[in-house]
């Protein structure tokens, strides 16, 4: 009898593509944008996904600064980090961190969606987020991509 035989393929460091995607932040709430970004740093948006590896995109974000936190999240919301010393938990807000660095805040939800290993902490080198319109990324060519049609 000829069967057909169907294998099941892995992505690995030679066969996975990785593309430059650019992403506008520009009126995008917070968590939706940080959820697509991170199915999109990740590779769960490709065919080719397998989960141990890194096979998602390198992602560049514009314009983070003008993203948007919904209901009363810009003052309420509390970031936490311990300074390693006794009694040396740090609380900041959005707000504050807005003023110091826009981009952290993007970075931070995104990171909070990853997983908690080596490859989470590898993946989140793919993310690259600038806080003007302006980025160093231009000979990588990055494609514009609109962010609501991911999923």
């Amino acid at each position: 009898m000829d069967s057909v035989s169907f294998k099941t393929v892995s992505a690995n460091k030679a066969t996975a593509t990785k593309n430059w995607v650019l992403v506008n932040a520009e009126g995008q709430t917070l968590g939706r944008l940080a959820s697509q970004l991170a199915i999109l740093i990740r590779g769960k948006h490709k065919t080719n996904y397998t989960p141990h590896m890194d096979c998602g995109d390198n992602v560049v974000v514009i314009n983070a600064e003008k993203v948007v936190l919904s209901g009363a999240k810009l003052d309420d919301k509390e970031y936490v980090r311990h300074t390693g010393y006794p009694g040396g938990q740090r609380f900041t807000t959005p707000r504050e961190l807005f003023a110091k660095n826009p981009s952290e805040v993007i970075t931070k939800a995104v990171y909070g969606m990853l997983p908690k290993n080596k490859l989470g902490r590898a993946i989140n080198k793919n993310l690259h987020v600038y806080a003007g319109s302006e980025h160093k990324h231009e000979a990588q060519q990055p494609k514009e991509i609109n962010i609501n049609t991911i999923r």
